[in-house]
């Protein structure tokens, strides 16, 4: 008897491939949709979302790979799961903190809620259409999260925090090819959505104005105050911290003059601190929520850590604490890291394990 896999089946390309593949390599599929609101359009009497992974329009693509593939398909509502993440987003950014809402959505729901429903559906296998790589050593006693083959759309960044257990039941078929490749395969086999556009946005910020969110799910709560500089000198004031992020120069309201970048924000104060680039790079950063997905390296390894999704990897080194807050230093200090991103650990392309970044110090 064939194994069953449960699909999580978006709409896109890369999900539709990925069943496709799966059908080839002779697996039983379920496919499920995550119906998940129009968090992103809560003012509109007419909410509509012609871009991200989660429209009406989207549900019939998946819907429609699913009859093409001869498989059960499902659309079941995720939207009180998915209000946790929008809510979150919006905390993060009032409390001064960089989000990235991806990560919360991989933990939670994507690989949190839906390892529930492939229980449920009798499903041991779970598969989805990102980028990455599952590598099953022979005699490991666990699996191994590695990059995609396409540096361009590799996901393994935003992946680092599903659970060992439920890493050993994923599959990632279309995390060892090209993207190219991927709309070849999906193009040849005759898949409507062979040339859908990626989804490049936060799929609840549509319009990329995520001060407008925060301010319509938490109207009359934006935390203003001062813009200093290192010295203590107020050179403006603002009227929310939503509005700034660590690294950001433009939108500052400050005049002309010498670039100033965002260095810090103080959200007891509501105090913006602001400075020169070169007092902007950071030397190392901690994490308090740090999940392993591999043995603890030793303190002296020379690892490469990733504090955003298109950064390039820097060479850094790793300490825990006896209370497990994890310390990362950087071999080069790096500039516009901000708390409330994720910082991932990797040997090689292999992810050891990531957080949130919760503090840095500053320094050259």
């Amino acid at each position: 008897m064939a194994e069953r896999v449960l699909v999580a089946m978006s709409g896109g390309v890369d999900s539709s491939a990925t069943a496709l593949l799966l059908r080839r390599q002779g697996y039983e599929l379920v496919g499920l949709f995550m119906r998940t609101g129009d968090h992103g359009n809560a003012s509109e009497a007419t909410p509509s979302r012609k871009k991200g992974c989660c429209s009406a329009l989207d549900a019939s693509d998946a819907r429609r790979v699913a009859d093409l593939l001869d498989m059960p398909f499902h659309a079941l509502d995720f939207e009180e799961d998915f209000g946790r993440i929008v809510e979150r987003f919006v905390d993060e950014y009032r409390a001064g903190r960089t989000p990235n809402p991806c990560v919360a959505c991989n933990n939670w729901l994507k690989f949190g809620r839906l390892a529930e429903m492939a229980d449920r559906l009798d499903c041991h296998w779970i598969a989805t259409g990102h980028y990455a790589q599952i590598i099953r050593p022979h005699g490991a006693d666990r699996a191994e999260l590695h990059r995609g083959l396409d540096p361009a759309k590799d996901q393994s960044y935003v992946l680092h925090g599903i659970k060992p257990k439920v890493l050993e039941r994923v599959l990632f078929p279309v995390g060892g090819l090209p993207k190219t490749q991927v709309r070849e395969i999906a193009q040849e086999a005759g898949l409507p959505v062979f040339s859908k556009p990626d989804s490049v946005e936060i799929c609840f910020v549509p319009d990329q104005d995520h001060v407008g969110l925060v301010r319509r799910l938490r109207p009359g709560q934006s935390i203003g105050g001062d813009i200093i500089d290192t010295a203590g000198n107020r050179l403006a004031t603002h009227d929310g911290l939503e509005r700034f992020t660590i690294g950001q120069r433009k939108g500052l309201g400050l005049g002309g003059g010498k670039p100033r970048y965002v260095l810090q924000l103080v959200p007891d104060q509501g105090t913006v601190v602001v400075g020169e680039r070169d007092e902007l790079p950071t030397q190392s950063v901690t994490s308090n929520d740090f999940s392993w997905l591999a043995p603890i390296p030793a303190a002296d390894e020379p690892l490469l850590a990733q504090c955003r999704y298109r950064q390039q990897p820097v060479g850094a080194r790793v300490e825990v604490s006896s209370d497990n807050q994890v310390l990362i230093s950087f071999s080069q200090a790096q500039g516009g890291i901000s708390p409330g991103q994720s910082v991932v650990l990797y040997r090689g392309p292999r992810v050891l394990g990531g957080g949130t970044i919760d503090s840095s110090e500053l320094g050259n």
